[in-house]
């Protein structure tokens, strides 16, 4: 696997057929990166659980922190890795040893660990390196659009406004990485125009 560059539908894929996703590293502090990308995957449904020995006794969005992924004690569809690169390797260790393994193991940003990410592919479980499931969904739901972000999108129709709890179609392309009819259509005119 390229893992400088994923197929929109890799992402797509995962981010589709996940439901429970333990976050290493995540932070009850409401500034910090994993606090945000955890508060925005849990609205969108996803089971998030907060795994990080600092804080264990403290709750983040009224779930639980725990130590490690053993304490989990159920099965794990994600492991979100927020740790720097440094210490991604004895996360993919213990996830290893969970049983069943979980399905996906994504590092965010910044964060990658080309041997980890080799070990977890020859146990069968896919890997996304550097990149946020919190911008990735947001991107690929066209949703980033609503926050003033330029997806490179021109529609008419926009997507619905999200809400408490709504997730958004992970199918809406854009001229960047999709293949709709209308992205098609700019792509073909351009290149008639060149």
């Amino acid at each position: 696997m390229n893992h400088d560059n994923y197929d929109d539908n890799y992402i797509r894929g995962i981010l589709n057929s996940v439901k429970s996703i333990a976050m290493v590293g995540a932070s009850p502090v409401n500034v910090r990166p994993s606090y945000f990308a955890f508060k925005y995957l849990a609205q969108r449904g996803y089971d998030m659980i907060p795994v990080n020995p600092g804080h264990v006794g403290k709750s983040l969005l009224d779930k639980p922190f725990v130590a490690s992924l053993s304490e989990i004690g159920r099965p794990i569809d994600m492991i979100d890795i927020f740790r720097s690169s440094a210490h991604i390797m004895p996360v993919v260790d213990e996830a290893l040893t969970l049983s069943p393994l979980p399905k996906v193991i994504w590092m965010q940003l910044g964060a990658r660990d080309d041997a980890a990410a080799a070990k977890a592919e020859a146990a069968g479980i896919k890997v996304v390196m550097n990149r946020c499931p919190k911008i990735e969904y947001g991107r690929l739901s066209s949703e980033i659009s609503w926050m003033g972000v330029n997806s490179r999108t021109l529609s008419s129709k926009r997507a619905p406004i999200p809400t408490q709890g709504m997730r958004l179609s992970l199918n809406r392309m854009s001229v960047g990485g999709g293949a709709t009819t209308a992205s098609d259509r700019a792509a073909k005119n351009k290149n008639e125009l060149t």
